[in-house]
């Protein structure tokens, strides 16, 4: 298992990182349990959670679920705890079931960071992300309206400054190690960095935007960002929401499949996703890969990777992520990857 540095940070992460959002809706506690267990085993040391999960679907009445069965697992295994780097996130304005949908603020983020620390039984987050921005953000489909001409940029500075002194005054009292931060743009993630490097002692440590070989909007702009600022990228959903498997293909809907649960798995199901999909398996069945090692082999490789979050709903998906959790794609697939890409782009 190959280990990567987060930023100019002291954490020191695995290059595959288990994602947990399924936990508590898709995946009960025992097997939730199953896989922390199977993937320290193997090698991972990083887990990536928030105070929002689950999230197949999302429901208020399930909201922070996901933590309590990290934080029971701990609870059996205390000797567990200091080996993981333990990511979570603090929810931002828009979802009504937690704080009544406020941005994030001082005092929100506060009660939200006591919460999390109770339910995961631990004194500390290592990682303690930004969930997503106050001023709204362009992830998750919306990069086909988004308009950020009403913005006022004394405000959101002064904003994020606010932002930036409670986490340095969490970070100094011990309950967090270092911050990142989650569905940010390149001018959002500078102006953070910026306000963080006026301190001196604490840095961006991390991104974590959605990427895929369906999504690679990270290709430019974030980028030659991760390259100059030493920012890496922690990928969510490099399987596209499961539709990089191909198992709904033919119109093909799986029981207890996030398809089955959340339709249009958050507006990536289209015809255009299905028709590249297929390009990807056919690689995929060409070079005797299986496709899912092929999605995730692809964004492990890439130069600002700083590790790639996966999520499993059942032990069995999580055995064919691990079965060959060390290899690599050799160039000639890469440029044939990238072909699939230039005619199939923007596929949701």
């Amino acid at each position: 298992m190959k280990f990567n540095k987060l930023g100019n940070s002291s954490l020191i992460v695995s290059e595959y990182c288990l994602g947990t959002m399924t936990f508590g809706e898709q995946t009960d506690e025992r097997e939730s349990h199953k896989q922390m267990e199977k993937s320290f085993d193997v090698g991972i040391n990083f887990f990536d959670t928030a105070e929002l999960y689950p999230t197949i679907p999302l429901r208020a009445e399930t909201a922070g679920n996901t933590e309590k069965i990290i934080g029971n697992w701990f609870k059996k295994n205390k000797t567990y705890r200091n080996k993981i780097i333990l990511a979570s996130k603090v929810v931002g304005k828009g979802y009504d079931a937690i704080r009544k949908g406020e941005p994030i603020n001082p005092k929100g983020m506060t009660q939200a960071l006591d919460k999390s620390l109770k339910s995961l039984n631990t004194d500390y987050i290592d990682l303690y992300q930004l969930h997503w921005p106050n001023r709204g953000s362009y992830h998750f489909r919306k990069n086909w309206e988004y308009d950020p001409t009403d913005q006022n940029k004394k405000d959101i500075l002064s904003d994020m400054e606010v932002l930036v002194d409670t986490l340095y005054a969490l970070r100094d009292i011990g309950k967090i190690r270092a911050v990142g931060l989650s569905n940010e743009t390149c001018w959002g993630t500078l102006q953070f960095n910026e306000l963080v490097k006026k301190r001196g002692d604490l840095c961006v440590a991390s991104i974590q935007n959605e990427y895929s070989l369906l999504c690679r909007l990270y290709d430019t702009d974030m980028y030659e960002l991760s390259h100059n600022e030493n920012i890496p990228l922690l990928a969510y959903s490099p399987l596209a929401g499961g539709i990089l498997t191909g198992k709904y293909l033919d119109n093909e809907i799986p029981e207890n499949s996030r398809l089955s649960r959340t339709p249009t798995v958050f507006g990536r199901v289209t015809e255009r996703s299905f028709q590249a999909v297929e390009q990807y398996i056919n690689l995929a069945k060409k070079h005797n890969i299986d496709p899912v090692n092929l999605a995730l082999y692809f964004c492990k490789q890439r130069p600002f990777m700083g590790s790639v979050i996966f999520g499993a709903s059942t032990i069995e998906q999580l055995d064919i992520i691990l079965s060959g959790i060390d290899n690599k794609l050799n160039d000639d697939l890469i440029l044939e990857i990238n072909t699939i890409n230039k005619n199939w782009p923007m596929t949701f």
